[in-house]
């Protein structure tokens, strides 16, 4: 029985005393059992004597040298060595952790770049740690903002980059956004239009906690409006769908070929875009591992990021899985 003090019973204050019952079990034979351990037989003898005390039943039958286990032997030597192995399971694992290149380093990240850019990331770095394993996060931004907070995860690539006296951040990469609008629109007669003169239309954007709904709300403020938001989706797939049929104009990543029925439009009055970056918090010192990647992304993040969004930016236009950007 373990209280919040500890261990209650006494065998469990001698932790060698259980591991050396352990080896001893295994051998039925304490001279076997000595030479493994490195102690004098009479040594191993006593303290196996004094271990049966504090347990309180014989653990073996003896015979001579030879020992045999008794019925409360084999099930304490079950138990033991259960316990064993977890101990050194877990004390492996500690190890790990704590390797720079064996350890496991916790990510967070906005669904969208679960296509391209996380899987170019992770590949890359590990041609050169390929015993680093990661555990991944997909979410929303806000969502894997506060796992970065609560220490459930050491690193968190999103988008737009916050602002907090607790987070570092580093820019990774400024994706250009489009005014996205249906193909018969008023707007679609030039290729191009200020973001101003949707300022009397309406907008199909994504819920809040969603990055692009404050990237978004962010733009149109500079433009000197606030969007009218008709429709609320969860994932960029589904807003382009909204705008094809005729449900507003959205704010959205550029694509090399616009979705059916939608034409992407640049906007001339404003720098649109996003910005994809890297977060952590600022005042907690990184594992290990996830230093190595953090050193990783600093000097190859920016050109792995870009490159990836420019092979996929077509597969976008078809994206199902965008509730984070």
């Amino acid at each position: 029985m373990m209280h919040e003090d500890g261990p209650t019973h006494p065998a469990l204050h001698d932790i060698p005393a259980l591991v050396e019952f352990a080896v001893v079990a295994r051998w039925e034979h304490v001279t076997r059992a000595a030479t493994e351990l490195g102690l004098p037989q009479p040594t191993l003898s006593r303290r196996i004597a004094r271990l049966e005390r504090v347990v309180g039943v014989p653990l073996f039958a003896r015979h001579g040298r030879r020992l045999e286990l008794t019925r409360a032997g084999r099930a304490l030597a079950t138990i033991v060595d259960r316990a064993l192995a977890e101990l050194e399971q877990g004390v492996a694992e500690v190890t790990r952790s704590v390797d720079p290149h064996a350890g496991t380093v916790a990510l967070a990240f906005l669904n969208t770049m679960g296509i391209a850019v996380v899987p170019r990331l992770l590949r890359q770095f590990r041609t050169t740690h390929p015993g680093v394993a990661f555990q991944l996060v997909q979410d929303g931004h806000d969502a894997v903002l506060s796992r970065l907070r609560n220490r459930e995860v050491d690193l968190c690539l999103t988008s737009p980059l916050p602002r907090e006296p607790d987070l570092a951040v580093r820019t990774l990469h400024r994706q250009p956004l489009r005014l996205t609008a249906p193909e018969d629109h008023p707007l679609t007669d030039r290729p191009d239009a200020e973001l101003a003169a949707a300022a009397g239309e309406q907008f199909v954007g994504f819920k809040p906690g969603y990055g692009m709904r404050t990237i978004t709300e962010d733009w149109c403020r500079r433009a000197g409006f606030t969007p009218r938001l008709a429709f609320e989706g969860e994932d960029v797939a589904t807003v382009r769908g909204l705008v094809a049929a005729g449900l507003g104009v959205a704010l959205l990543p550029a694509t090399a070929r616009p979705a059916p029925g939608t034409v992407e439009l640049a906007v001339t009055d404003l720098p649109v875009s996003r910005t994809i970056g890297l977060a952590w918090l600022s005042r907690r010192e990184l594992p290990p591992p996830a230093r190595e990647f953090h050193a990783f992304l600093s000097e190859h993040g920016a050109a792995l990021v870009a490159a990836a969004i420019d092979d996929t930016v077509d597969d976008m236009t078809v994206d199902t899985s965008d509730a984070g950007s």
